[in-house]
């Protein structure tokens, strides 16, 4: 049995991890968070603990979050040094467990770091799974803020309607002023339903960070980085995020490649999946659909997604050497 918080240098940065597992043969799984900034350990170890028993469940606070926000310059708030951290991270991991490679799963942003490390980094990457997946920056803030206004004047919200005409439409993925700008058009995309079903009226501090202050994951000192780290992080790295466009750049991988969506997704927007998945060469690839689910199929429909996630990686691994 192994519940273990500690700090890995990753690249010069001292960075937050929980590590759980009811054995340490279990294949490691690495979860990465969304944002960027925005930190998940609470869920991965609370709602989600049982994954623990059939994988040895990894979950990090990414560099200038959480517990791994002191000391990170905003000029290394970067994509491809993010990337990097995730590649020494996934190291430092098959040293510990004594594997040759590990899976790793990621949510919203988390979807980009995993899609460019898999990319980048297939050697030690038994299987990569996405879900709320990011393709193209610029079409899915397109598509989520046409989400949010239609939705809006459909309801007579004149309120949310003239927050959006202030905003306006995004530009390459970005929004005017920048971080409060986006909130303000996410607020509206989640209450309309385009995040989840389950969060409509809810608001992001509602659906984020009250279930992190209660959840006993954190300490002081990693909740003060998760409240500052947020906004640092993201409004560094949003113009980053914002240029994806997987269709030219990632379409080729050496490495199992799954993606778990759900249909309703808005936030991410899901039309977007179906023909950049089509044109991905893998070894082996598979989309399944959520049909009850928004950006976050894992909490949506959660039976259904871990069930699915443990028979996929399962299969992967008796195909593979020491994962």
């Amino acid at each position: 049995m192994i519940d273990e918080k500690r700090m890995v240098t990753l690249n010069g940065l001292p960075q937050k991890i929980h590590i759980k597992s009811a054995d340490e043969n279990n294949p490691v799984l690495l979860f990465l968070h969304g944002g960027p900034g925005v930190c998940n350990r609470h869920t991965i170890m609370t709602d989600h603990k049982d994954l623990a028993n059939t994988f040895t469940v990894v979950a990090w606070d990414q560099r200038g979050s959480g517990g791994s926000y002191y000391g990170a310059k905003k000029e290394t708030l970067t994509v491809d040094q993010m990337v990097e951290d995730a590649n020494a991270l996934v190291s430092w991991l098959c040293e510990r467990f004594h594997k040759d490679k590990i899976f790793i799963i990621g949510g919203s942003w988390g979807s980009e770091l995993g899609t460019y490390l898999a990319h980048r980094h297939p050697e030690k990457i038994a299987a990569y799974v996405g879900f709320g997946q990011v393709v193209d920056g610029a079409k899915n803030e397109e598509i989520s803020y046409d989400f949010a206004m239609t939705e809006a004047v459909k309801a007579g919200d004149e309120k949310a309607i003239a927050t959006l005409k202030k905003v306006g439409p995004p530009v390459k993925g970005v929004y005017k002023g920048g971080f409060d700008g986006m909130m303000a058009q996410r607020n509206i995309m989640m209450k309309y339903g385009g995040y989840s079903q389950s969060a409509k009226k809810r608001s992001y501090f509602r659906s984020f960070v009250i279930p992190v202050l209660f959840s006993g994951e954190y300490s002081i000192r990693d909740i003060y980085g998760l409240v500052k780290g947020y906004k640092y992080v993201l409004t560094h790295m949003w113009d980053a995020v914002g240029a994806t466009d997987f269709p030219n750049t990632c379409t080729k991988f050496a490495v199992p490649y799954f993606v778990f969506d759900g249909v309703l997704d808005q936030n991410t927007p899901a039309s977007l999946v179906q023909d950049w998945f089509d044109s991905i060469e893998a070894p082996q690839k598979e989309l399944i659909w959520f049909e009850k689910s928004g950006h976050n199929p894992m909490g949506d429909e959660p039976v259904r997604f871990k069930q699915l996630l443990i028979d996929r990686l399962l299969a992967v691994r008796d195909k593979e050497k020491n994962v």
